[in-house]
């Protein structure tokens, strides 16, 4: 059984993420900032299906919380096997219109937050010369977004810390890779009309939206012994999207 931990995970992608690993038997530590009740939910949900796991509070902009998660996780579960950085915010404004506190705000959120968790998770991956790293980024990472630069800047340097690490911890049996979602139903997208979505999905080759499920498989993909030669890798869950 292995211990993974999902950032943000009350709800969405996280959410989509826990189910799917606690399913393949994994003792799940769902995170949240301030959703508890959505991550409790959560978490009996997961209980009543026969899986484990467990709720812990946090919010991971914050290095001493991050500190303050793992030792909760490691106390409940003895130690992390797996960590994916799910946890992030986004914004749709204006270049021009960006304030310091915008700019901020997202790095902390999106960047920051996945640097403290990393940092904080791989000593205990090094002793165990085994750990999985899974980064969720996003396809305007790769590409960028209009009306989206800072989120756009976050991702990109989520891409960049996943490909560095990959390189620095090989050698200690562990692997780090990304997932950059495409356009997916989730809260993100919830104040889109109708029409806006069907227009998202028609510019998408496969002709449809994605599912937070979708992301879900390819997080215990890469969790998984059978991605044990893939590392530094960023895996497009965007329908066509972007290729």
């Amino acid at each position: 059984m292995r211990r993974v931990l999902i950032t943000g995970a009350s709800r969405g992608i996280g959410a989509a993420g826990a189910e799917a690993f606690a399913a393949a038997g994994d003792l799940v530590v769902v995170n949240y900032c301030r959703s508890e009740k959505p991550a409790q939910q959560l978490c009996q949900k997961i209980k009543a299906a026969g899986g484990q796991a467990i709720a812990l509070q946090a919010d991971v902009s914050r290095p001493e919380e991050v500190e303050r998660l793992f030792c909760a996780a490691e106390e409940a579960a003895g130690g992390i096997d797996v960590l994916v950085n799910n946890a992030g915010i986004a914004q749709t404004k204006l270049f021009t219109d960006l304030t310091d506190e915008d700019w901020s705000r997202m790095i902390s959120a999106n960047l920051s937050s996945v640097f403290y968790c990393c940092r904080r998770a791989l000593p205990y991956m090094i002793r165990q010369h085994c750990g999985r790293i899974i980064n969720i980024s996003s396809m305007w990472g790769q590409v960028g977004g209009s009306c989206e630069v800072h989120y756009s800047a976050a991702k990109a340097g989520v891409i960049g810390l996943t490909k560095a690490l990959a390189m620095e911890e090989g050698l200690s049996g562990i692997t780090v890779n990304c997932i950059a979602p495409g356009v997916i139903e989730t809260d993100m997208i919830s104040q889109l009309s109708p029409e806006d979505k069907a227009s998202l999905a028609a510019e998408t080759p496969v002709g449809i939206l994605g599912t937070p499920q979708d992301v879900a498989r390819a997080m215990v993909f890469l969790a998984s012994e059978s991605s044990s030669f893939i590392t530094g890798q960023v895996l497009g869950v965007n329908g066509g999207f972007v290729v």
